[in-house]
């Protein structure tokens, strides 16, 4: 008891003297690993400072509890990335908080796929793909650039625009995905995205962003929308009022990964160009974790150079999956032509 007091009276001392008057400075969260996997057993420990008595010790993260088992706290979030590992404690009648921050990644390394060219279409070199999907067996597409977006419906085995709306010259087109008969497009900077009526590409209603940075690609599961912005963070959206309603990070096992562009959503996962790169990343649409990676290259060296194209910004961009083929199409900025593809993972 003598020591008790001993010690509550010094804390109480300090803080009477204009000391720290937040407790939790005198604590700190030690982990065994500083690099953590989703799944994983890691060792922690709250470092008492000032060898003060506390109670009630409990850890969280994402809100959920990780209950201590012989030092040790089992990391099973269901989503990845950035994290705070959160210590609530008691001390005498006071409650305590202590946050660290970590990075949770993937459990296992992404596998490695490659493709398989099924059919090849014609496609507008024109066309500065941003967005690319099926729907009711017409394949949309959008494109970017100032002065040369467009919304367009195209038939994919002739390359024919069958029509076409064009975005204001002050915007760049971004992305693009279709749900219960509405098309959502994205703008790049502006922070503005558009709702059309799919049937006659008529606009509905536009809407702005929230946290997010700019509007890069698009995809949805029938309940919600996916949202790249050219971070880690890929952003649901209500499909009613365009709000943003959480988000999850992409990452692998040994890193946090951006630069996800355009986007497309099939069983689960979501199939994701990376930005100026001729390969495509597929995410567990739930954890963010990137499970496989298929890489496109050769597939660019099959193009012819047009009058529109720009060693730079002629990259690979755009994905499609059409339901009733059980294949994707890709293509990619001012491309002459679309591949119709099966993923196959590497042997």
């Amino acid at each position: 008891m003598v020591k008790l007091f001993s010690l509550t009276g010094i804390l109480l001392f300090f803080l009477a003297c204009g000391g720290n008057s937040d407790p939790s400075k005198f604590f700190s969260i030690q982990l065994e690993n500083k690099t953590l996997h989703q799944n994983e057993q890691v060792g922690v420990a709250l470092k008492n400072k000032k060898g003060l008595e506390i109670s009630n010790l409990h850890y969280y993260m994402d809100g959920q509890e990780l209950p201590v088992e012989n030092g040790k706290i089992t990391l099973d979030l269901p989503t990845l990335g950035n994290k705070k590992l959160v210590a609530k404690f008691d001390l005498e009648d006071q409650s305590v908080e202590v946050e660290e921050d970590l990075r949770l990644l993937a459990s296992t390394a992404p596998e490695v796929y490659t493709y398989e060219i099924i059919n090849t279409y014609p496609h507008d070199t024109k066309a500065y793909t941003q967005g690319l999907e099926f729907h009711d067996g017409m394949l949309y597409e959008s494109t970017g650039k100032k002065g040369a977006s467009t919304v367009r419906k195209v038939n994919f085995e002739t390359g024919e625009v069958l029509q076409k709306i064009d975005l204001d010259n002050s915007l760049f087109g971004e992305g693009i995905t279709l749900m219960e008969n509405r098309l959502y497009l994205l703008t790049w900077q502006s922070g503005m995205g558009f709702v059309y009526d799919a049937t006659n590409l008529e606009k509905i209603k536009s809407f702005t962003y929230g946290e997010s940075r700019q509007g890069w690609g698009l995809c949805n599961d029938g309940k919600k929308i996916f949202k790249s912005d050219g971070t880690e963070k890929i952003w649901f959206l209500d499909p009613e009022t365009l709000e943003e309603t959480g988000h999850v990070e992409t990452v692998t096992n040994k890193s946090i990964f951006n630069m996800a562009n355009e986007l497309e959503y099939v069983d689960g996962k979501i199939y994701a160009n990376v930005y100026q790169k001729e390969s495509m990343m597929i995410i567990d649409a739930v954890s963010g974790a990137i499970e496989g990676v298929i890489n496109f290259g050769g597939l660019k060296s099959q193009v012819k150079k047009g009058t529109e194209w720009d060693d730079t910004n002629s990259v690979l961009n755009g994905v499609a999956y059409h339901p009733e083929r059980g294949t994707f199409f890709v293509t990619g900025k001012n491309w002459d032509k679309l591949f119709e593809v099966h993923i196959l993972k590497k042997n």
